[in-house]
């Protein structure tokens, strides 16, 4: 990959993919590719067919998904396992018969079995039940994972898996209903600042720009119709015990990292493929990226009350469920090729919650 090859971003208006769009453009790549959902309906096979066609790009990263935390896979599993299945089956498949060079399909840890053993090595995907709270997305990415392997053994493609840890950074979900733990924290404890200054209208704004505050949030906030309550103190309401481990990298980091490993030379992924294990010698390996570091839920809530300032107590609701126990990625395979995060979390956390209020700020 170089200066001048043509990359298409597939999702780069999302998390991920806005952060490889900006990583590539900083980098002075001059010919990327980019269609907003409007533009080009990931969905249709034949637009997608006729897309690739056109442009006829060298490389794809493929980071378009539907994605969200435990509610939202709870309340739409058929959305997320048929829309993931056909975003990647039209991708993947038309990129090989247009003749891309070398795809990266993006994964998530949360694949992985509920109970791995820690840290997670890539080869224990497919060793265990799956987490039941997002077995049909899990289900859907794990086949994305194998058509890449059975595309590669068959056509002789170069179409790399990736596996991503935990994510957040600039142009997250905050949407309430459908985000995941850490965008949740952060706009939540937003809120319950707001809340306790009484800011009717910061928190009118913040609704305008990330959407609806749940009802059951209202509640805990204080806040009835256009008033809050003046003698009722806000609460940080999370869900679960506080107990499970997570992983977290910045996002501009996972950019950089998929990058790195997109413009990697053939023979470099020989050091990292175990010829005794699947997929079969010449198939590129799965990739796990991360920081291999975590913590628990209860210390991201405090890091996160730090950062914005809150000093409410915090209230799990254990009626809520946790998800995985643990999930911690063994990122052995990413520092063998040489590559190793550089964001702390905490660093991370204060650029995310800049980003947060300027975009609210307007």
């Amino acid at each position: 990959m170089n200066l001048n090859s043509k990359i298409f971003i597939a999702g780069h208006k999302g998390l991920v993919g806005s952060a490889i769009l900006r990583k590539l453009e900083k980098a002075g790549y001059e010919k990327i590719i980019t269609r907003t959902r409007e533009e080009l309906d990931l969905l249709d096979n034949q637009a997608v067919a006729d897309f690739l066609h056109t442009e006829q790009p060298d490389f794809v990263f493929l980071a378009a998904a539907k994605v969200g935390g435990i509610y939202a896979n709870n309340t739409l599993p058929a959305e997320f396992i048929y829309s993931n299945l056909t975003i990647q089956n039209n991708i993947i498949h038309q990129s090989y018969l247009s003749g891309v060079k070398r795809l990266l399909f993006l994964g998530s840890s949360c694949i992985y079995p509920r109970l791995c053993p820690q840290p997670i090595k890539e080869e224990y995907l497919l060793t265990g039940p799956l987490e039941p709270t997002n077995a049909p997305y899990a289900i859907a990415k794990i086949a994305g994972i194998e058509m890449c392997y059975s595309y590669n053994r068959q056509y002789n493609t170069q179409f790399i898996p990736v596996m991503p840890t935990n994510l957040y950074g600039p142009n997250d979900n905050f949407d309430l209903d459908a985000s995941h733990v850490l965008p949740a924290l952060v706009r939540k404890c937003h809120l319950v600042k707001l809340a306790a200054e009484r800011d009717i209208a910061g928190i009118e704004k913040d609704q305008r720009i990330f959407g609806p505050i749940p009802e059951d949030i209202k509640k805990h906030l204080g806040i009835s119709g256009k008033k809050i309550s003046a003698d009722k103190k806000p609460k940080l309401v999370i869900w679960g015990t506080g107990s499970p481990r997570r992983e977290f990298l910045h996002v501009d980091d996972l950019a950089e990292a998929c990058v790195f490993i997109m413009a990697l030379p053939q023979n470099a992924f020989k050091s990292i493929s175990d010829e005794n294990s699947l997929p079969a010698k010449g198939v590129f390996p799965l990739i796990n990226i991360g920081t291999g570091e975590d913590q628990t839920i209860k210390v991201l809530a405090e890091m996160v009350k730090e950062i914005v300032g809150v000093s409410c107590d915090l209230t799990f609701d254990s009626t809520k469920p946790d998800g995985t126990p643990e999930k911690r990625l063994d990122v052995s395979r990413l520092n063998q090729l040489n590559w190793h995060y550089k964001i702390k979390l905490s660093e991370g956390l204060k650029q995310t919650y800049e980003w947060y209020k300027n975009k609210v700020k307007g």
